[in-house]
């Protein structure tokens, strides 16, 4: 019996939009995974968070609902302390036993891998896939060969920190976030006063 193919993304999600969307449709694609779950960060350790960790899972949860090949897993919002990697994907690997692990991630969170806690366990748990984002190079950091993927997707230039600022302004956030996330947003007066 082979192996699930499942894309992991992680991410603070604040809030999750297109890019995200986009990014794990065309991975999923190019690779032939047969699902991505997406695990909202609870407390990163490199980033801070405008929105609370319960309204990121509810953007999540509401920007993959008409995905059927996506999901959502909470296992860094159910550990306790900061979110890393390598326990996301201890943890993930723990939960799905039968699957070959794919961790998805941005040109410019690739560039840093080498920052991240226990780094040099990450690559017998996944296989590594970077994506190009807007204003990043893909450039392969030290690591064993075969170990990362560089893909070249059609990345839309869509930021959290972008939306974030356009929710602050008054202004629409039209084609950037899933409608159920805009409206979720509105309803919940979210990145008020947030920059």
């Amino acid at each position: 019996m082979s192996k699930v193919r499942l894309g992991v993304m992680g991410g603070t999600f604040d809030p999750i939009h297109l890019g995200h969307i986009s990014a794990a449709q065309q991975v999923a694609k190019q690779l032939g995974l047969d699902g991505v779950v997406f695990v909202p960060a609870s407390a990163p350790w490199q980033k801070t968070t405008h929105a609370s960790v319960l309204h990121r899972l509810e953007m999540t949860k509401l920007a993959i609902s008409d995905y059927p090949n996506f999901s959502i897993s909470t296992v860094d919002i159910d550990r306790p302390g900061p979110t890393y990697t390598v326990d996301t994907l201890r943890d993930l690997q723990s939960a799905h036993k039968d699957s070959e692990l794919f961790f998805i991630t941005g040109a410019d969170s690739l560039n840093t891998i080498q920052s991240w806690k226990d780094f040099d366990l990450l690559w017998s748990m996944a296989k590594f896939v970077g994506v190009n984002r807007p204003g990043h190079s893909l450039e392969v950091p030290k690591s064993p060969p075969g170990a990362i993927a560089l893909l070249d997707i059609s990345a839309l230039p869509i930021s959290s920190t972008q939306i974030r600022a356009k929710v602050d302004a008054g202004e629409s956030l039209a084609g950037l976030v899933p409608d159920a996330v805009a409206d979720y947003i509105r309803d919940n007066n979210l990145y008020q006063g947030n920059k």
